[in-house]
C-alpha cells in the first residue's frame, strides 16, 4: 500500500488532521502547450503563484525552481486522442446542427482522421506520461499556477464577449480553432496532468484586487505522484484550505 494513501482503517478526512513532513516541492510555469501557443500568464497569476510560494515556504516546504521539458508533439496528440470520442458518437444529423461550433469542427475533424493516427497519438501520450512522471519524480510536489489568466465572462471563449462587452464586429474570433486556442491558453496547466494520470489539488491562495468582497479566487496547483491524494489534502489543510 502506498505510503501516502490512508490506510484501510482511516480516511482522507483523518489524514487532513496530521500535517505534512517537510516536502521539496518544484515550481515551475513550463507547459506542453506554450510552442503551439505562447502565452504569458497574467500578473494575478504569477500573484498567487507567490502568495502560494509563501505560504508554503512558512510551513517548512522548501520551493525551488524546475526546468521541465515537454515534447512539443504533445498538442497534436492530446488534440487527436481528445477528440476522438466525439468523432464515434452516436448523434442523429438532424441534432448535429445544435452542436456548438467547437464540437462540430472537432467531431469532423476527428471523423476524417485515420486509426493510424489515433494510433499513434496514443502512443506518444503514453511516452510522454514516462517522461513527464520521471521528469516530475526530483520533488515530493510540483508547484504551478492553476490558470494563466483570471477568471472569464461567460461567452469569452466563443468570442461572443470581450471583458464584460461584446467584440467589435472586425475583431471577433467567431471560429473553433479561436475557442480552442484561448481554452488552452487559459489553463495551460491542466491536461498534461489528466494525461499522466496524477492527483492535483487547486487551492485559492489569492484574490484579484486583493480582496475576497470585490475580487475573484485565483489559485495555485500542487501536482503529486501516483497515489498522493492524501498528502496533497494535508498540505492544503496546512495552508488553512
Amino acid at each position: 500500500m502506498d505510503a501516502l494513501a490512508p490506510s484501510r482503517d482511516s480516511s482522507y478526512l483523518d489524514a487532513v488532521a496530521h500535517e505534512p513532513r517537510p516536502l521539496r516541492i518544484g515550481l515551475t510555469l513550463d507547459s506542453p502547450w506554450f510552442a503551439t501557443f505562447p502565452f504569458t500568464p497574467e500578473p494575478e497569476a504569477l500573484a498567487a503563484l507567490q502568495s502560494g510560494t509563501e505560504l508554503l515556504e512558512h510551513a517548512g516546504h522548501a520551493v525551488s525552481e524546475a526546468a521541465i521539458r515537454y515534447d512539443n508533439r504533445y498538442p497534436d496528440a492530446f488534440t487527436t486522442a481528445w477528440t476522438a470520442a466525439v468523432g464515434t458518437a452516436r448523434i442523429s444529423p438532424h441534432r448535429e446542427a445544435l452542436l456548438a461550433p467547437l464540437t462540430r469542427t472537432f467531431r469532423r475533424r476527428a471523423q476524417q482522421r485515420s486509426a493510424a493516427k489515433l494510433n499513434e497519438s496514443l502512443a506518444f501520450l503514453r511516452q510522454f506520461e514516462r517522461d513527464t512522471i520521471t521528469q516530475y519524480g526530483g520533488w515530493d510536489l510540483m508547484l504551478m499556477p492553476a490558470l494563466a489568466q483570471t477568471p472569464r465572462p461567460v461567452g469569452w471563449f466563443t468570442g461572443a464577449t470581450h471583458g464584460d462587452e461584446p467584440w467589435p464586429a472586425a475583431e471577433w474570433p467567431g471560429d473553433a480553432d479561436g475557442d480552442y486556442r484561448r481554452q488552452c491558453e487559459f489553463a495551460p496547466w491542466s491536461s498534461m496532468v489528466n494525461v499522466c494520470g496524477l492527483p492535483a489539488i487547486t487551492i485559492p491562495v489569492h484574490w484579484t484586487g486583493g480582496q475576497p468582497a470585490h475580487g475573484l479566487p485565483m489559485g495555485i496547483q500542487l501536482v503529486g505522484p501516483a497515489g498522493s491524494e492524501a498528502l496533497l489534502l494535508q498540505v492544503a489543510a496546512q495552508l488553512g484550505f
